[in-house]
């Protein structure tokens, strides 16, 4: 049903096509009037109008600067304009202002119902061909994005022609997708969805990947999906790559699926090595695959097979050794062990069980249990040699750690060593 509003400084007037128009059997609703533009500018905003009956000649803002507002930010309603004047430079005017229709006072209610049905006719004509063109913009998306999978698929084949894939290279370009890059890696998902949930999985990860502003592209796979990562150089491309990953596993169309496995190719620099990266992360996905039923997880070979060996082992260590700068930031110890920060983040919490700032918390609390339960020192002090820079959020994370104030711990402590054997060892707070 069209919504009309109605804009007239006589309130008779108003009255009359109110109550005298049979609105709502004609197909119409009388939404809302007002006396003048300037206060029913706003109110049409809000009600989402079809059409606009305006008078011309009225206080504060008439009905030309009305048409001429509703013209700059709401151009696709209807306008009909009302006068007592039969006045040509008017009617001129309104046309300039996309004004259609034009009602000399007194309106019967036959002029109106006709003015009314073009406006309506106008309307639906306009809706129609933005349903067909959003349509065919929609087929046109489909079918290009259904290419430029089916193109991208296409370097992951077993075996490739170099010319073929300098074609594809420029076929991609002309759907407006440019992967010249300086390094390439890629990721082999599987899951274990099937029918209709499998391709709500695919579409999430491309949704994911549309994210990326191109330096991420993802087609369908045998296993589930493929995505090629792009960059500058291999660093960038592997941070990229890992943060794709660890946001896929956010998704949540794939949050339900219990051996979800993203496996991370080497990196290579030639475009026509994107196949060599494909082997090594299918490759990889079946080693991981051979071990058993897989959990939720990443795996990769980052800027070459093993990486990754003994980098969290690493990083602990180098954790153990600075764990008492304040500034201390996962960034820092991804430099040490020559890691992405993603990469290094994925493997810490694969390894440990916890995140690295949950390691991090673990380590610094556990060091001032032990200098709560062997020294005098003040809770200030011992807050600074564990890496806190504030006391009191020093308590704050203590307490939350372990239940006690740290003044509580010591007093438990010091109760307890005098009624059990000194020298007792005390239980890790976390694995080692």
């Amino acid at each position: 049903m069209m919504k009309v509003f109605l804009v007239d400084d006589e309130i008779a007037i108003r009255e009359n096509l109110r109550n005298s128009f049979p609105w709502e059997e004609k197909g119409f609703q009388l939404v809302g009037e007002a006396p003048d533009g300037e206060m029913a500018l706003p109110m049409i905003r809000d009600l989402h109008v079809d059409i606009l009956l305006t008078d011309i000649r009225m206080p504060f803002m008439d009905g030309m600067k009305l048409c001429e507002e509703v013209q700059r930010s709401m151009p696709w309603m209807e306008r009909i304009i009302l006068s007592g004047y039969d006045d040509f430079e008017y009617a001129r005017k309104a046309i300039s202002l996309g004004v259609s229709e034009y009602l000399l006072k007194p309106v019967t209610a036959r002029e109106l119902e006709e003015v009314l049905n073009r406006a309506r006719s106008k309307i639906e004509a306009r809706r129609q061909e933005r349903a067909s063109l959003s349509a065919l913009q929609t087929r046109v998306m489909n079918e290009n994005q259904f290419l430029r999978g089916k193109l991208l698929e296409s370097l992951f084949t077993e075996e490739g022609d170099p010319a073929d894939d300098d074609a594809v290279l420029r076929q991609m370009r002309q759907l407006g997708v440019n992967l010249t890059a300086g390094c390439y890696a890629v990721l082999d998902i599987s899951f274990s969805a099937e029918g209709d949930q499998r391709t709500a999985c695919r579409t999430a990860l491309t949704g994911l990947a549309e994210m990326s502003g191109g330096t991420v592209i993802v087609c369908s796979g045998a296993k589930g999906a493929r995505a090629l990562v792009l960059g500058d150089h291999p660093e960038d491309v592997e941070e990229r790559a890992y943060s794709f990953a660890n946001s896929s596993l956010q998704l949540p169309e794939l949050e339900q699926e219990p051996h979800l496995l993203i496996a991370i190719g080497d990196t290579v620099t030639d475009f026509h090595d994107i196949r060599l990266s494909m082997r090594s992360a299918r490759h990889l996905r079946h080693l991981k695959t051979a071990d058993g039923p897989s959990p939720r997880a990443i795996a990769g070979y980052g800027r070459g097979a093993g990486a990754g060996d003994g980098a969290v082992a690493r990083a602990r260590l180098f954790l153990d050794e600075r764990f008492s700068n304040p500034n201390l930031m996962l960034q820092d110890v991804a430099e040490e062990v020559h890691l992405s920060q993603s990469h290094l983040s994925t493997l810490f919490a694969q390894e440990t069980g916890m995140t690295f700032t949950q390691y991090l918390t673990g380590l610094r609390i556990s060091k001032a249990q032990e200098l709560l339960e062997t020294t005098d020192l003040r809770s200030f002090q011992i807050a600074e040699q564990v890496g806190y820079n504030d006391a009191h959020y020093f308590s704050y994370m203590f307490k939350r750690s372990t239940g006690l104030t740290p003044s509580e711990y010591r007093r438990g402590q010091r109760k307890e060593s005098k009624e059990n054997e000194p020298g007792q060892k005390k239980n890790e707070p976390f694995p080692s």
